[in-house]
């Protein structure tokens, strides 16, 4: 052990403080998250030993798809439902939404021959459903389901659609749609909370009429329906385009008990997405959000069949109104900048899942390695 020069005593020797603290973190994450990461490591080898065989791997893609999809994607259409509804049972919130699924899935099913996705997929190079499957295929639903466990918002319409599309020019068209619901959801939240942020102030003051509350149900089921049609198609992906009824009783069953689970956990990490943002708790404020959110997903759903990233949209929506509610206040230079942390650590969560998406794309598909050559060495 050292000494010190003046006066002879044994130093105590320095102790990386650093290096230990970050060591306890990483050691306290993994212990409290220690099941659900044994989890995923069994996942992962099970789609290792599934992939090559078609008829099992589709069914465990969609498996994990459909509840990774649903998770991630929950605080975009139920996320200020399951917040603002806190006092209502779990089981009558489930019941309610998961009627609404049941009913949408069902009439695409009857009237589109057998298809589950109101003909989301027949865009090109989605229209064939997988003959077979690759490992990573079936790994991004997985590492989609870590993702939303650490609260990260992905675009599930990237993670899993990408990896299958044979073109990169409908990637490159998802992303120009999914930019353009993002700049125009943005856009219409901050005019509306610029210039009416007066009004709805008045409207949530004091107790919230009843009527407040069945408004918000009946948008929010408009909401929820309207995000099924556009976004089933990220978890039909793995099936046959056409559903046979044992097909399609197994599709709609699993998703109806996983939406079950959802409301039990009231949301799961995800919705803490959510819970940070201002005033989300109340039912009126709440149902201003899902009826801006519902009109402008129905405008993108009849601009044309192309797949886009609703979370995208639901980003630039929180993102106008957060700097509305700002701007309109007049608060100090510190909310901005804490305004604008949120914003960008949302925008870098979806980026961070496209650039994901994007190189498990490239990894998995040779055309899109041979255009991307032709791009750059062209």
């Amino acid at each position: 052990m050292p000494k010190s020069k003046k006066s002879g005593k044994h130093l105590a020797p320095i102790q990386p403080y650093k290096f230990r603290k970050r060591y306890s973190q990483l050691d306290l994450i993994f212990q409290k998250e220690k099941k659900f990461l044994y989890f995923i490591a069994f996942s992962l080898i099970m789609a290792g030993v599934v992939y090559p065989y078609p008829n099992i791997a589709m069914w465990v893609g969609f498996a994990f798809a459909g509840y990774s999809a649903i998770a991630n994607d929950s605080i975009q259409t139920i996320g200020t439902f399951i917040v603002s509804n806190e006092d209502k049972k779990w089981y009558w919130q489930w019941l309610f939404m998961g009627l609404i699924f049941l009913g949408t899935v069902s009439f695409s099913w009857f009237v589109f021959d057998g298809d589950v996705t109101y003909q989301r997929l027949a865009t090109p190079g989605l229209e064939k459903a997988p003959e077979s499957f690759v490992y990573l295929q079936l790994a991004s639903p997985i590492v989609l389901l870590l993702l939303t466990r650490f609260r990260v918002p992905v675009s599930t319409t990237f993670m899993l659609l990408s990896v299958f599309t044979a073109t990169g020019a409908t990637v490159v068209s998802m992303v120009n749609k999914s930019l353009a619901g993002y700049g125009l959801a943005f856009v219409s939240a901050l005019l509306i909370y610029l210039l009416l942020s007066k009004v709805i102030k008045r409207f949530i003051k004091g107790e919230a009429h009843f009527l407040w509350t069945v408004a918000q149900w009946l948008i929010s089921g408009f909401l929820w329906y309207i995000w099924l049609v556009q976004d089933l198609a990220n978890i039909a992906v793995y099936l046959p385009r056409q559903l046979n009824g044992i097909e399609f009783t197994a599709f709609a069953g699993f998703i109806f008990l996983g939406l079950g689970m959802l409301f039990y956990m009231k949301g799961d990490k995800i919705q803490h997405i959510i819970n940070e943002k201002s005033d989300v708790r109340d039912v009126r404020s709440a149902t201003i959000i899902d009826l801006v959110y519902a009109l402008i997903l129905y405008y993108f759903k009849e601009v044309n069949n192309l797949p886009m990233s609703t979370t995208w949209v639901f980003v630039g929506l929180l993102a106008g109104r957060e700097l509305g509610m700002r701007i309109r206040a007049q608060d100090s230079a510190k909310d901005f900048r804490k305004t604008f942390k949120l914003i960008g650590k949302d925008v870098l969560s979806v980026t961070i899942g496209l650039v994901i998406s994007v190189i498990l794309a490239v990894a998995i598909n040779p055309a899109m390695q041979e255009e991307l050559l032709n791009f750059f060495f062209r």
